[in-house]
């Protein structure tokens, strides 16, 4: 029996539905859902599939209802669930999502031949979906999350496989070379490419030649931010010989429409009313991203020896027990994690919340100088929008490589120094030079600088005529005609 949630099919009103599939996770589902948005506002009726994995990731349910109760062009369709998947030999939960959409792929097809879709749309994760598309006779396309610069690597890396049989684990701070993109050292690929022989490599790789013979590849950037790289994209330099290049569409900046305030939301922005204009440092490092109590204490000193008023989400350190892996985490117990008196001390100057904050919110406003960032592609978007400079920290995923291509590429960061030491930790005293540096000196005023000048790209880009508009007005022009 399939669930169907919120609103009828949307292809009630007789035009065939473009099809959006996003692998499990709230970042991914976000970002489809935002993606949707933008398709239904031009008349596009818009399904997004819902998969769920065999473990617990909180009940999303009450969360589609209300995204399709706010916008009726969106529905869900939910897939059976499969409530075991056969064994893969990995450490890496990316293999045992392209394990779970393979398995997913019957039920897939079932839903595709009677829903009669104008196009589908897969996440990264999801390519094995595009066997169903291609069977159908129903066109096929890549939606990236990541900026064009991680798209150019991931297009080249069959090519970068073919030319060596070392795994980049191997490889130590031997540069990678890519077309298009700075040189960035193999330490900072991607952890589940590190081991060639790992299942989730193979994933990735087979991911990559799909993206060249897909219908075309919908990037979440602009041009003028990644000039080099779409250039090298376009031109045919990152892909392999034999295989066509993929038609590029960059549509971004896509950054959330709007912030649904949760708990402890509106202290955060009531502080910042009261607060100088450009003063505060924000430190958040995203949704999953959490730091050791060693880490935590680190940081704590550090801004509190720059001397900067501080706006910090604290979360509660990663548990060492694998079955809790995607246990929703505690609350973070700051009493425990911070110095004897921090609170006190830096009342006033700072505030500490604990496991959340209304990210975009915070970044547009006007008190906000900085930012202390994992670098994940979302928040740099959403900095970039806002014109707010960043201190690059990177965590996990392709953050380490879009650490080196913000600041040697696009120049609008500077990294923090030990996130890649032996120990992994940034110490105390480079928080506090960090933050300063960018609050208070003459590099720190050129960065700024150069951050407010992208976020005026951005925006031309996204007004009516501007580049992205244009390109997605052709997109949506072109599966409208597909879509009677």
């Amino acid at each position: 029996m399939v669930q169907m949630e919120g609103a009828a099919a949307a292809a009630t009103d007789g035009r065939r539905p473009v099809v959006l599939y996003p692998s499990p996770g709230m970042g991914h589902l976000v970002s489809m859902i935002e993606l949707g948005k933008i398709l239904g506002a031009r008349g596009l009726p818009v399904t997004i599939v819902v998969v769920d994995p065999p473990y617990n990731t909180g009940a999303t349910g009450p969360f589609l209802a209300g995204v399709t109760a706010a916008n009726p062009c969106i529905s869900f369709h939910r897939l059976p669930k499969v409530e075991r998947l056969p064994p893969v030999a990995t450490s890496h939960h990316e293999a045992l999502t392209y394990e779970l959409i393979r398995v997913s792929n019957p039920h897939l097809r079932g839903f595709l031949a009677a829903a009669h879709p104008a196009v589908l749309v897969v996440d990264f994760f999801c390519s094995v979906a595009l066997d169903v598309a291609r069977e159908l006779g129903v066109p096929g396309y890549f939606f990236f999350t990541s900026g064009a610069q991680v798209l150019a690597f991931f297009l080249h890396l069959p090519v970068l496989h073919e030319r060596s049989t070392k795994s980049f684990q191997d490889m130590g701070e031997e540069l990678v070379h890519v077309p298009g993109i700075p040189p960035f050292p193999a330490t900072h690929a991607i952890l589940p490419l590190m081991d060639r022989d790992d299942p989730a490599y193979h994933g990735f790789l087979n991911t990559c030649t799909e993206l060249s013979r897909s219908d075309g590849v919908i990037v979440n950037t602009f041009r003028l931010l990644e000039q080099r790289a779409v250039e090298a994209v376009v031109a045919g330099r990152c892909t392999p010989p034999g295989l066509p290049t993929p038609a590029v569409h960059c549509i971004g900046p896509l950054v959330k429409s709007e912030e649904v305030i949760a708990k402890g939301g509106e202290e955060c922005l009531t502080w910042l009313d009261a607060q100088p204009s450009a003063s505060v440092v924000f430190l958040c490092f995203g949704s999953i991203g959490r730091f050791s109590a060693e880490q935590i204490r680190e940081v704590a000193v550090g801004i509190e020896a720059s001397g900067q008023r501080f706006l910090w989400v604290v979360r509660a350190p990663p548990c060492d027990d694998p079955a809790k892996r995607f246990d929703t985490p505690p609350e973070p117990d700051l009493d425990a994690l911070l110095p004897e008196g921090f609170l006190a001390r830096t009342k006033g100057r700072g505030l500490v919340v604990r496991s959340w904050a209304p990210q975009r919110d915070v970044l547009a406003h006007a008190s906000v100088g900085g930012f202390v960032t994992h670098c994940g592609w979302n928040s740099v978007l959403e900095a970039v929008m806002a014109g707010v400079p960043m201190l690059a920290w990177p965590l996990y995923a392709e953050q380490r490589m879009n650490r080196v291509f913000l600041e040697e590429e696009m120049r609008l960061a500077v990294a923090v120094e030990g996130y890649d030491s032996e120990e992994g930790i940034v110490a105390a005293e480079e928080v506090a030079a960090k933050v300063r540096w960018l609050m208070e000196s003459d590099g720190g005023r050129v960065l700024r600088e150069r951050t407010l000048a992208a976020m005026r790209q951005a925006h031309d880009a996204l007004r009516e005529g501007g580049e992205s508009e244009a390109t997605l007005a052709g997109l949506v022009a072109e599966w409208r005609q597909a879509s009677p």
